[in-house]
């Protein structure tokens, strides 16, 4: 099999790795997905026992009649915002106690036993579809939505139907409960619109109306006899949902009135000056009074302000309020609180500038570490991941262990637990999970391929800790087994810098065309210490090519700083720096032929591909571009507005990071790849450039995919585009 048919049928080799862990109270046991082997797509839901070291399977979507061609749009959306390209049981949830799980298959609802003797998966009479379903933290009710209504359903009820029934429905034919709206899934990762009480009573619940929202129409040509997909998209400079929330009683039964008992706890903050939910939930006081606490962010997202509120009355409280300059970051994790009440956030320091977490208003990480996220609060301990100073493409994980104690965080290396300070315990790319003293990590480095998921059972404890390991089944790419990748700091700005050469190639060999292959741009890295970030780039250097990829200013790892400086232009620091890296490439490396460079890239990095054959054609003399964003008014409202403003204020940011007005620019060979049902970046941004190319005379490719979304994802498809990308490079840069 060839490595672009593998790469697809693999989707990216992550089909057999396991991921979306749950972790009992006692840590004995740790939930998963998994499929059951390195193409199976039928994800399973398994259950490790971490004391053992052994795995069984909870529910095998194959053997409950699993149909993923037959998912309601709802949950097609929820998958495309997450990026989902699986099938099977791709989400759960569990209870508070692990006792059971709850998961949806083809907008049928399950549920499973995790203990005693019968772990047979039973489906339960829902309202179909079913979408999002959450069990409660009791485990003997599940929340879900179906016809944009949040609905209850008793599992252990007698009646035929379950006491199933709506806690709220939509009051207009734009409104919908308990679903996260598009900006909130794709550009602030919230993807949720419920959540439980701790007392499992009662609901948090937004009510979200897209009645002001543009209507956008999303048309594949190649199947003219289906309707358009109609969309509610809040382009930049126009009007977003409304999004409100509420308080739901679940002992309730019917629709909630307006008011009197029953009626819904509205809770009301300042909307005009606080627009975007950023992030919901409850927490439950040192008295066990449980609270509900969220996030509001400004249109500007300048401002983001903490409140907390009283689920009886709805009355809100401000707990905090950040400001910055430029914008701030929705950071995942945050907020939290420990056992002992305190709150767990994440914000700049006022004299270093940095991002830190905090803990009753203390910081607890050093300054000099760029926190990415906190992953768990467990009781009084607190594990947050993040990238030491000066080595951006290393993501370490950190446990704080507050009743000890403990002045400074402690590293938790991927390979034990132990305590330790030097560069190897921050080497490599490490995601994980906390609970009941049991610690998951997933590690991926330059050292071995793939993913070790080690668990540690008793993981504060250096003698009675116990470490199992949970298998991954994902191939084995068909590249070779030693990667040539070299890293490194590029240039004055000292820019991320990778190169990948052939595993043939010998530097008295006639020079190599270079290939860049950059994303360049927000919340994405390329040059990270893990195998995996290279495979593909690997791959086109197997073709003939010295490919290189550089994470210029605006992407992560680096600090704030360097995140900022796009602001109010996407175009002028994110190209500056692709030459920086490409001539300090250069210098080092002679056997580069800078007479024959190509650029590579999709979504921001194929607008950064278009970009530079268009205002760099000294430098860049081919580019392919998938799924670019050509006209930055044509993106949603979070996103762009965070970077360039609004149209309306800025319009000048808008002209300078546009590239329609670039067209009659292009001098190099430029191909435009773009699937017509893509949602989140649509295809009119390369048709209105098509356009505004051929009224200019410009000869340029575009290369249309037929219901393909943002990313290809059949097998055959993926594989030819990969072909078809070398041979226009091949064509355009080597003349073989």
């Amino acid at each position: 099999m060839s490595f672009p048919r593998q790469l697809a049928r693999t989707h990216r080799f992550t089909i057999g790795v396991p991921y979306a862990f749950e972790i009992s109270p006692d840590g004995r046991r740790v939930a998963f997905l998994r499929g059951r082997d390195g193409v199976d797509t039928a994800t399973c839901l398994w259950v490790h026992e971490t004391e053992e070291g052994t795995a069984w399977v909870a529910a095998d979507p194959r053997e409950l009649g699993a149909d993923d061609e037959n998912l309601p749009p709802e949950e097609r959306a929820r998958r495309e915002r997450l990026r989902e390209s699986g099938g099977g049981i791709v989400s759960y949830s569990v209870d508070d106690a692990f006792t059971r799980a709850v998961f949806t298959l083809s907008g049928r609802l399950f549920y499973v036993d995790l203990v005693g003797d019968d772990n047979t998966p039973r489906e339960l009479p829902a309202t179909q579809p079913v979408v999002d379903p959450r069990i409660s933290p009791r485990g003997d009710r599940i929340a879900y939505v179906s016809g944009g209504a949040l609905r209850v359903i008793d599992i252990d009820a007698a009646e035929e139907d379950h006491g199933d029934r709506a806690l709220a429905e939509p009051d207009g034919e734009h409104v919908t409960w308990g679903l996260a709206d598009f900006v909130a899934a794709e550009e602030m990762s919230r993807y949720r619109g419920f959540w439980w009480a701790p007392d499992g009573g009662a609901i948090l619940a937004t009510r979200v109306d897209e009645a002001d929202v543009a209507r956008w129409h999303v048309d594949d040509p190649a199947s003219p006899e289906q309707e358009p997909t109609v969309l509610r998209y809040p382009a930049a400079g126009t009007a977003n949902p409304e999004v409100r929330m509420a308080v739901l009683s679940v002992a309730t039964a019917g629709q909630h009135r307006a008011s009197g008992p029953g009626a819904p706890a509205w809770i009301e903050w300042d909307r005009a000056a606080l627009p975007y939910l950023a992030r919901a939930g409850w927490t439950t006081g040192p008295d066990g009074t449980p609270t509900v606490v969220f996030t509001g962010q400004s249109r500007d997202q300048r401002t983001m302000t903490l409140f907390s509120a009283d689920p009886v009355t709805g009355l809100v409280a401000d707990v905090r309020t950040d400001t910055d300059d430029v914008w701030l970051e929705i950071v995942s994790g945050v907020p939290d609180h420990t056992a002992s009440g305190d709150l767990v956030w994440v914000a700049r320091d006022p004299e270093h500038g940095e991002r830190r977490v905090y803990v009753g208003g203390q910081p607890v990480s050093p300054p000099d570490v760029y926190v990415r996220s906190v992953v768990d609060v467990d009781g009084d301990r607190i594990l947050y991941s993040g990238s030491p100073a000066g080595r951006p493409g290393d993501v370490s994980l950190w446990l704080v262990d507050l009743p000890t104690g403990l002045a400074a965080p402690v590293e938790v290396p991927g390979h034990g637990c132990s305590t330790t300070s030097d560069a190897e315990a921050h080497s490599g790319v490490r995601s994980g999970r906390l609970r009941g003293d049991t610690l998951v990590v997933q590690h991926r480095s330059m050292e071995f391929p793939g993913v070790h998921t080690l668990v540690f059972r008793n993981a504060s404890s250096e003698t009675q800790r116990v470490r199992t390991e949970i298998e991954s089944f994902a191939q084995t790419p068909d590249l070779p087994e030693q990667l040539r990748v070299k890293r490194w700091r590029a240039g004055e700005r000292e820019i991320p810098t990778a190169l990948v050469l052939p595993s043939w190639y010998r530097e008295d060999l006639r020079p190599l065309p270079v290939l860049m292959a950059p994303y360049g741009g927000p919340h994405a890295q390329r040059v990270l210490n893990a195998r995996g970030a290279y495979l593909t780039a690997q791959w086109y250097a197997e073709q003939g090519f010295a490919v290189l990829i550089a994470d210029g200013r605006g992407t992560p790892g680096v600090g704030v700083e360097w995140e900022q400086a796009i602001h109010l232009d996407l175009a002028t620091p994110v190209l500056e720096d692709q030459v920086a890296a490409l001539r300090d490439a250069a210098e080092r490396y002679p056997f580069l032929d800078t007479s024959r460079v190509g650029i590579q890239g999709w979504s921001f990095g194929g607008y950064l591909s278009a970009l530079a054959v268009l205002r760099r054609p000294d430098v860049f003399h081919a580019a392919i571009a998938g799924a670019p964003v050509i006209d930055w008014e044509l993106y949603d409202t979070h996103y762009t507005e965070r970077y360039l403003g609004t149209p309306q204020d800025r319009p000048e940011a808008y002209e300078g990071s546009s590239l329609l007005t670039d067209a009659a620019k292009l001098e190099r060979p430029l191909m435009m790849i773009h699937g017509l049902s893509d949602d989140n970046v649509v295809f009119a941004h390369t048709q209105r450039m098509s356009s505004a190319l051929l009224a200019a005379g410009r000869k340029h490719t575009v290369l249309p995919l037929s219901g393909v979304t943002h990313m290809p994802s059949d097998p055959v498809v993926a594989e030819n585009l990969m072909l078809l990308q070398v041979e226009f490079l091949r064509d355009n840069l080597t003349g073989e």
